[in-house]
């Protein structure tokens, strides 16, 4: 990998690419750290030292690269951006608008981006309303200080500020994803998600080095990321490759087709969204519970008890979750029946398939036991990481399965990207 990018940098265009990514990247970090016009920083970090991240916040924080908690410019991070994206998808399989959309091709797709364009701005005001106002409740962080609040001016002009001026960041941050994608290397927001978790892991191994397991814990924590970083390489590489045969065709004097290539279908072709949409749903009633009592209300009791990240119960049904958006989110994105009518229009077939119905069915039944190898592979990389802290009895849990798939997933990408730039600029090269 480091050869890769070495040989990138000795390319002109693609040292270019890089540096403006850098450079993005940079400015992404400098907006995590500027405050929101009415929040007080030094109080914000006395109140940090008091609290726990847990629940949706810690995978908000996660996201935006530790910007939420500090209350900064780009305390939404990219998740309003994502959260817009998955809905835009799911969307097709409910209103046919958007189904049809999908399938114009490069006007439809650019009529999509601006509807997730216009919904990202919705969420972020949504978002940055809801966080501002926990804010000024004392839920966001709720072991202030009494003589130090988050928010010393607490009127409504400062809050309509603050939300205007978190909106006006997340707009910024879907510029800023986009401008990599355009003009840089990788995708802007997978990078962008990278980011933040990478400038966050420093301090958590510093805070579970701070515990009762010392360096011990953190020597434990290192080696399983490895452990598991291989494992995901691994299965994120495998693909079943399904041999598609194409007839030969006279038209006019000339012959196309007779050529032999493959359907490609990835063991986890579902990504990371199943870990994502289990861990923010179980997320959900813990974060509804703060704003209870938990001293009066029975029901805010058994949610603290039965929702932390160690109990049993959080643990089965987040297991279930995953299993469950694994088959879910690739019915969505890929169609068995669609393949096979694009195939049998440009006279491909699967051989011992006939074409049409049965192909589509044999497409199904390969999705359906690849896509259990993969739900499966999904769970267990979600759950040994969070099984392994709670064993060495690491309250924060950092390093789940959300952060090592984004982190292999996008390096991945990444490098495969640069290397087929370099090879387009080794055949440029080659045929001047």
């Amino acid at each position: 990998m480091l050869s890769v990018f070495a040989q990138a940098f000795r390319t002109p265009d693609l040292r270019r690419k890089l540096l403006f990514t850098l450079f993005i990247m940079m400015l992404y970090r400098m907006g995590s750290h500027i405050p929101t016009p009415g929040v007080s920083s030094p109080n914000v970090s006395a109140c940090l030292a008091n609290n726990e991240e847990s629940g949706l916040l810690e995978l908000v924080n996660m996201f935006s690269g530790g910007g939420l908690l500090r209350l900064s410019v780009f305390a939404l991070g990219i998740m309003p951006y994502i959260t817009a994206s998955i809905i835009i998808q799911l969307l097709r399989v409910v209103i046919p608008r958007f189904e049809d959309l999908y399938k114009e091709g490069q006007a439809g797709q650019a009529k999509m981006t601006q509807y997730t364009r216009y919904l990202t701005i919705a969420l972020g005001v949504l978002q940055s309303t809801t966080y501002v106002a926990m804010a000024r409740s004392g839920a966001l962080l709720p072991n202030c200080p009494p003589d130090k609040p988050i928010l010393p001016n607490d009127t409504i002009p400062n809050f309509l500020i603050m939300v205007v001026v978190m909106t006006a960041g997340t707009g910024l941050i879907m510029w800023l994803a986009e401008l990599i994608t355009e003009r840089g290397i990788g995708n802007g927001m997978s990078l962008l998600i990278f980011t933040g978790i990478l400038a966050n892991m420093p301090a958590h191994l510093w805070s579970i080095g701070g515990g009762n397991g010392g360096i011990r814990n953190v020597i434990l924590v290192v080696a399983l990321i490895l452990i598991v970083t291989l494992a995901i390489v691994f299965v994120e590489q495998a693909q079943r490759r399904i041999p598609v045969q194409y007839a030969k065709r006279m038209i006019g004097r000339r012959m196309y087709g007779g050529s032999t290539t493959y359907i490609p279908m990835k063991i986890n072709m579902s990504g990371v969204i199943p870990v994502i949409f289990a861990a923010s749903l179980l997320a959900m009633p813990t974060m509804i519970a703060s704003f209870g009592d938990a001293q009066k209300d029975g029901w805010v009791q058994w949610i603290q008890t039965n929702f932390q990240q160690h109990s049993p119960l959080y643990l089965t049904i987040y297991a279930l979750l995953v299993l469950f958006f694994a088959f879910f989110y690739t019915a969505i994105t890929f169609n068995p029946e669609e393949t096979a009518d694009n195939m049998k229009k440009y006279g491909g077939f699967v051989p011992g398939k006939r074409a049409g119905r049965p192909t589509a069915d044999y497409l199904r039944y390969v999705s359906n036991r690849i896509t259990t190898a993969g739900a499966i592979y999904l769970v267990i990389v979600a759950m040994v990481p969070m099984l392994v802290l709670i064993a060495l009895h690491v309250t924060q849990m950092p390093f789940g399965g959300t952060t090592l798939l984004i982190m292999v997933g996008v390096g991945l990408q990444t490098v495969q990207q640069i290397n087929a730039q370099l090879q387009q600029h080794h055949y440029e090269g080659f045929l001047s």
